[in-house]
């Protein structure tokens, strides 16, 4: 039996997991997917807001300016990558320019600090390749860029190391409710709890449907995106966006941790809860919108596209609550943009509610903030990196020439709780095939030490998902590498 069971570890479902490991408490977070961070919180902007954009008086509002508050002392505590950039809201004529007061105004009521009415000459100051015909703007300081995925990992290892359980490809088929618990019904297995909570993202309605009766509708949104390589790294100084439309913060040029350029996203209401693929239409839009911000975008130095999916709701505004048919049950759904921003205050907001629902949370005295530290090689000086590998020789195979990423960091990511099993799951937490060549070279390296660490055949390793075979069998009858 445990006291708190956790479905969805993206984000929002491993914040809560950690803030709940704070207390004397039997923890499990469960997911159909096949590693930590594979949903929403995989495929984003990776932008933590200021929160002017919210309107004032939601959830959205209120949480995304204390949860942005909380992300210096959460990415130093997790060893996650995080910049203050700053951000601009640009203006193109008058009527956005009334935009960009009404916005400020928002900022205010919401309490951004920090934040200023700027006038074409400073924004071209700050950003020398932004278009000239922007006018005016907003300049928020405490915007800032991160690596949304390695968070949730970060999290998740946090979160185990204090005492969480994790288990992967466990989808939730049904929940039964008893008079003192529920009975989660998965795939592989049954869990009980005292207490269950509904991170499932895109999946939030289906699973509250579960226990109570239907109470919101999750409707799917896409974003398509580009990357470009890190030499196009250095054009851009803060996250600039255009003024707002009915349907978000609109195409987005931003800097990103790793020293790239991300641009996007467009918005796309669509049926398919799974439909992440690009298409060249929404592309080209995202491409004609971004040129309008600066007509010095090198697109053919593009590396790769995505898409992602946003949980939009028909309430407007983040559901976070306990369901009012099933005592101990509570949502935290439709936690769109600016959920990532928001993400930190959510989970003590949530954690408030379990208190208050158990009568008192016990706290948990060997409770340990700090995530084991991440040696990223290719940020250490000459001696440094000396001294790392007369320790570790694995250190001083390179296997990832566009990222620089080593042997021996692999092998951490693979060993850590919470770590990889995968050729995406290395991918997301120390970046081999994110660079220029996307894993042409470093693949095959890629696959073999994972086979290696995990004791398996490289027929076995997977890119991903558990059907996401790379290798089928050999080409040939012979010994060679297939």
């Amino acid at each position: 039996m445990y006291d708190v069971v956790i479905i969805g570890a993206g984000v929002i479902g491993t914040f809560i997991a950690r803030e709940l490991s704070r207390y004397n408490l039997e923890i499990a977070i469960i997911d159909k997917e096949n590693d930590v961070a594979n949903g929403t919180t995989k495929a984003n902007t990776a932008i933590i807001h200021a929160g002017y954009d919210a309107k004032s008086g939601t959830k959205m509002a209120r949480f995304n300016v204390l949860g942005n508050e909380m992300f210096d002392e959460i990415c130093n505590e997790l060893d996650v990558e995080f910049k203050r950039t700053g951000s601009l809201v640009v203006a193109f004529n008058e009527d956005d320019m009334e935009k960009v007061k009404t916005l400020y105004q928002r900022g205010i009521r919401n309490g951004v600090k920090d934040m200023t009415i700027v006038g074409k000459n400073e924004i071209k100051d700050m950003e020398p390749n932004i278009s000239d015909d922007i006018v005016g703007g907003i300049y928020a300081l405490s915007c800032g860029i991160i690596d949304p995925w390695n968070l949730a990992i970060g999290l998740a290892e946090n979160a185990v190391d204090n005492g969480v359980k994790l288990l992967l490809n466990t989808e939730v088929i049904d929940i039964n409710k008893t008079e003192d618990y529920y009975t989660i019904l998965a795939d592989k297995q049954k869990l009980k709890a005292k207490y269950v909570i509904n991170c499932a993202g895109l999946y939030a309605d289906r699973i509250n449907n579960m226990v109570a009766s239907p109470s919101f509708i999750i409707k799917p949104r896409r974003g398509q995106y580009f990357v470009l390589d890190k030499d196009a790294g250095n054009l851009f100084n803060t996250v600039i966006f255009q003024c707002p439309s009915k349907f978000g913060k609109g195409v987005v040029v931003a800097p990103t941790v790793h020293g790239n350029v991300i641009i996007g996203p467009n918005a796309e209401d669509i049926g398919d809860r799974d439909g992440k693929h690009t298409t060249a239409e929404a592309l080209d839009y995202v491409r004609k919108a971004s040129l309008r911000t600066s007509s010095k975008i090198p697109f053919k130095k593009v590396i790769t596209t995505f898409a992602g999916l946003r949980a939009d709701t028909n309430i407007g505004d983040f559901i976070i609550e306990e369901s009012k048919e099933a005592k101990g049950f509570i949502d935290v759904a439709g936690i769109k943009s600016p959920g990532l921003s928001s993400a930190p205050a959510i989970a003590k907001y949530v954690v408030k509610l379990v208190d208050k629902i158990a009568g008192g949370l016990e706290k948990n005295e060997k409770f340990n903030p700090i995530r084991k530290r991440v040696l990223r090689f290719s940020k250490l000086n000459s001696e440094e990196k000396k001294q790392i590998i007369r320790f570790d020789s694995k250190y001083g195979r390179i296997v990832c020439r566009c990222e620089q990423i080593t042997e021996g960091e692999i092998v951490d990511c693979i060993r850590r709780k919470a770590g990889a099993t995968t050729v995406d799951g290395v991918k997301k937490r120390v970046r081999p095939g994110s660079g220029r060549c996307q894993g042409g070279f470093c693949q095959v390296r890629v696959m073999e030490i994972l086979a290696r660490e995990l004791g398996k055949d490289m027929s076995e390793i997977l890119k991903d998902n558990i059907k996401s075979y790379i290798l089928t069998g050999r080409t040939n009858k012979g010994e060679g590498r297939c």
